[in-house]
């Protein structure tokens, strides 16, 4: 596929596709006989790993050298693994900590749910 076609099944710009490549966030694509690059369902895939690990918090330095450590092959799949396993503990502790943020909105919606049942929406019971 090319470039405009992986635009439309990622989700993603054909502009974003292109920073990406050039941050080399991006696995290499084969040239058709014209030279122009072709893309396949990997890459699709890739920028959705890829925007997953941003939406998560991975910084776009940890996101090159994880790139980079696909790019050396199979002598760094320890690494790889290593480096998203301390990501997956950050993406961890982000949700605990959201689950207690969301917890304390359901108590506080459930404080204003009950005031308005038993005062109207006179006081603010802060």
């Amino acid at each position: 596929m090319r470039i405009g076609e992986l635009a439309r099944l990622s989700g993603r710009s054909v502009h974003t596709i292109r920073w990406y490549e050039a941050q080399h966030l991006m696995p290499g694509a084969a040239r058709d006989a014209a030279g122009r690059r072709v893309f396949s369902q990997a890459h699709v895939d890739w920028l959705e790993l890829m925007a997953r690990l941003r939406s998560s918090g991975m910084s776009i330095r940890q996101m090159q050298a994880y790139a980079r450590q696909v790019r050396e092959g199979k002598s760094t799949l320890a690494a790889r693994r290593q480096l998203l396993l301390e990501h997956r503990q950050r993406v961890q502790a982000q949700v605990a900590d959201l689950n207690a943020s969301l917890a304390l909105l359901d108590r506080k919606v459930a404080l204003y749910g009950g005031w308005i049942r038993k005062h109207g929406s006179g006081q603010d019971p802060s």
